[in-house]
């Protein structure tokens, strides 16, 4: 069952950066569920987006396997949604704990089933998450 749990959070961007509108998820998402700076993540993520050939920056979005690395060396895995005949996964779908879901063109921060984004992502279909292991229970609502 659809649930609406939706908290406002920039990750601490606001203390660091003027303006609303960054393309900064995955710095976001990061900050949140990791429980880290986010200037922190900003620079690790921008640092790993220039190894990877592209701008130093964390802004406007980055591949999917530049995150991935830095989440790794974090010991975040990759888990792909759970599978449901007749409709996506969604936000509800997903264990509890703290995770970083991939979604359509945008990354965001689920703790214990609430979002915490700058914005209601909860319309979007989830590709997967991110989480530290043993750092989930099962979603017994699934």
């Amino acid at each position: 069952m659809e649930q609406q749990n939706f908290s406002y959070s920039d990750g601490g961007r606001s203390l660091y950066f003027k303006g609303r509108h960054a393309g900064d998820c995955v710095a976001r998402a990061m900050a949140i569920a990791l429980q880290l700076d986010y200037k922190t993540c900003y620079d690790e993520l921008a640092t790993a987006n220039a190894e990877a050939g592209g701008k130093k920056t964390a802004r406007d979005g980055l591949f999917r396997k530049t995150y991935e690395k830095v989440l790794n060396e974090h010991g975040w895995t990759w888990h792909p949604a759970p599978k449901f005949e007749g409709r996506k996964a969604r936000y509800y779908d997903m264990p509890k704990g703290r995770l970083i879901m991939r979604m359509a063109k945008h990354v965001s921060a689920l703790v214990d089933g609430e979002i915490h984004d700058t914005w209601d992502c909860s319309h979007k279909m989830v590709y997967g998450y991110f989480a530290k292991p043993n750092n989930t229970t099962e979603n017994s609502d699934a």
